[in-house]
């Protein structure tokens, strides 16, 4: 006879290939390795771009693989990357209520923290992937479209090849911890309500949000606690000189709301009744 054992209820590794297999899954990993190549094509097609005033990632993206993964992860930061978050992390949960499928899962029985918690690490997995995955491919098109070389500076100057890998790495270190406040809103949307759209929307419309209000320059320094405000602060990273304060900051408020989102989405998922 079998004896019952809490540790045995919904592996990880059942909880990922389930996700693995779910359309939206492909879809956004399919988009996020496609776009490097149609980016790359663009500029094939359209030719080198020029300098319009105001120096940016753009004005140096076609000198290197290295300059065009940095542009791509650029325009890919505010909107893209946290759309692919915060549906990871947001359909987990509503996804199986809106399916019905939830309460039989806690029938298993599998306890309620074992279940979020389980759901959570293969959420948070497939959306650092997801994160990864832009740069890495961005990487590969930008080598086969414009190959290897120092990163230029939009500014002046370059950063080589050597040093250069060292600074991607902690870009894409802080571009994983900014996107946690996504996660954390999109987790707790998700365990609130039986609706993947309204949890998925709801993390994103946040985004957006928090983008208009940190264009409005009358609210001066209460613009530093919005969760968007320093999430291109990566950009400190290609300085001649690495400037950490804008990062640190980033990642400790980041890190910050993402512990609260978090606990509070346990805390409520503790107490809800499943109906569904």
């Amino acid at each position: 006879m079998t004896t019952y054992n809490v540790r045995r209820t919904l592996p990880l590794r059942v909880e990922a290939v389930r996700q693995f297999r779910r359309r939206r899954t492909l879809v956004a990993f399919g988009i996020l390795l496609v776009l490097p190549w149609v980016l790359v094509l663009a500029f094939k097609l359209g030719g080198d771009p020029g300098p319009d005033g105001v120096p940016s990632l753009v004005d140096v993206a076609t000198s290197s693989a290295l300059n065009f993964a940095l542009f791509a992860l650029f325009v890919s930061t505010g909107f893209l990357l946290v759309v692919a978050v915060a549906l990871f992390c947001g359909d987990t949960v509503a996804s199986e209520a809106g399916w019905s499928s939830l309460r039989y899962l806690l029938a298993a029985p599998v306890p309620r923290a074992r279940l979020l918690r389980q759901k959570l690490v293969v959420a948070l997995s497939y959306a650092v992937v997801a994160v990864v995955s832009l740069p890495l491919m961005s990487l590969v098109a930008g080598t086969a479209g414009f190959g290897w070389g120092d990163v230029e500076l939009p500014t002046g100057g370059t950063v080589p090849v050597s040093t250069a890998l060292g600074r991607m790495a902690i870009i894409m270190g802080y571009s994983l911890i900014a996107q946690l406040v996504v996660a954390a809103l999109a987790f707790l949307l998700s365990v609130t309500t039986d609706s993947p759209l309204g949890a998925v929307g709801g993390a994103v419309g946040l985004v957006i949000v928090s983008n208009i209000l940190d264009a409005v320059t009358a609210l001066g320094s209460w613009r530093d606690f919005l969760p968007t405000h320093w999430m291109y602060s990566w950009m400190d990273a290609l300085q001649p000189q690495i400037q950490w304060t804008g990062m640190a900051k980033g990642a400790a408020l980041s890190l910050s709301y993402a512990l609260i989102l978090f606990a509070l989405a346990f805390r409520r998922f503790r107490t809800r009744d499943i109906v569904s």
